[in-house]
């Protein structure tokens, strides 16, 4: 295991189905982290205490150990994480991409189509 001897205390207010939402799965899989996942679209008070909590609107958000990190790709995670000394550095490979957006938000690469 790659974390620190301190267990971390870490809430993600992750989207089910999202690009940069997995990415943070990712990392937190990568250093077999424990975490709490909370769905901010299936559950609207989750959505809201991580407004209340972040300032923002914007996910993932992610509090570790009481910081947190708002609006935050796997890679921003991971940085914050590596430069705390929070994990040590690892060797295995995230199995997912870690700064990918959600399929709503991929606007530019998908064209409309009207039918008619």
């Amino acid at each position: 295991m790659s974390q620190s001897n301190q267990p971390l205390d870490i809430v993600a207010y992750l989207k089910p189905h999202c690009g940069w939402s997995e990415g943070v799965r990712a990392i937190m899989r990568k250093y077999d982290l424990s975490y709490e996942d909370r769905d901010i679209i299936n559950d609207p008070s989750q959505r809201q205490e991580m407004i209340e909590k972040s300032g923002q609107m914007l996910s993932p958000c992610v509090q570790v150990n009481g910081t947190m990190l708002a609006d935050v790709s796997g890679e921003e995670v991971e940085a914050y994480l590596l430069a705390n000394r929070l994990v040590s550095t690892s060797e295995k490979e995230a199995d997912a991409p870690t700064n990918a957006p959600c399929p709503d938000e991929m606007h530019d690469e998908q064209a409309i189509q009207f039918r008619s």
